[in-house]
């Protein structure tokens, strides 16, 4: 199932969040998930949530892992370690956004994210094993 976008290249303007995404045979994966931010507005920024659920319909309480904020574009990775939760059989991601100073108060962005699943020699050659 993956490689895959759990969100394609789209531009953003308020909250909201991607498809649900089942991870089928990758689930209890390592995955390593890859923020683009194409597009961006100065005085903004961008807060980036994964969720992680069991049956696609309870997504609990907190994401399983957040980005660190960003206000650039720029290309971003994080590695996403599902090892010891194997019941998670869905992801789905959030964005929150926020837009201060002169000028439309919306905020802009564009932004996809991708999944991959991390392979054991890259884990060893990143140190992670």
């Amino acid at each position: 199932m993956l490689p895959e976008f759990l969100i394609p290249e789209t531009t953003v303007r308020e909250a909201g969040s991607g498809p649900d995404f089942n991870l089928g045979d990758t689930a209890g994966s390592v995955l390593l998930l890859t923020l683009g931010i194409t597009r961006i507005l100065e005085h903004e920024s961008l807060d980036i949530s994964i969720w992680g659920s069991p049956d696609g319909s309870d997504w609990g309480t907190k994401p399983i892992i957040t980005f660190p904020l960003k206000f650039y574009c720029g290309t971003y990775q994080v590695q996403l370690d599902l090892t010891e939760r194997p019941e998670i059989q869905c992801l789905r991601a959030r964005w929150q956004v926020n837009r201060w100073g002169k000028g439309d108060p919306r905020p802009l962005f564009t932004i996809f994210l991708f999944a991959d699943v991390l392979q054991p020699a890259v884990m060893m050659a990143m140190g992670a094993v």
